[in-house]
């Protein structure tokens, strides 16, 4: 590719693959993503893959939300097992003072 070895201008903003693209063009293939480019010194028209804002920013959201959740689930996990453990350690002194 010419964007490889020389200078380009972006002639076309990063855009989702149509489903003809994706099937045609095989820069569609990695990122769903492409970017018409002009190569400056062969002016070859050609495309580029790329990576989308909106979806980093969308995959980054779910990544987010996902290890909040993951916390909550923990944080209620190790609430109800100190819980468990001084209702033991509180039935243990019980037993002791008992006996006395």
């Amino acid at each position: 590719p010419c964007w490889r070895v020389e200078d380009f201008v972006v002639a076309q903003e990063c855009t989702r693959c149509s489903s003809f693209q994706a099937k045609t063009i095989a820069e569609c293939s990695p990122t769903g993503f492409i970017e018409k480019i002009n190569c400056a010194t062969s002016k070859r028209d050609e495309f580029k893959s790329c990576r989308s804002a909106v979806m980093e920013a969308h995959v980054f959201w779910r990544f987010v939300g996902t290890m909040m959740c993951v916390a909550a689930i923990f944080a209620v996990l190790v609430v109800c097992r100190q819980r468990v453990l001084d209702r033991k350690a509180l039935e243990k002194v019980r037993k002791q003072i008992e006996s006395i």
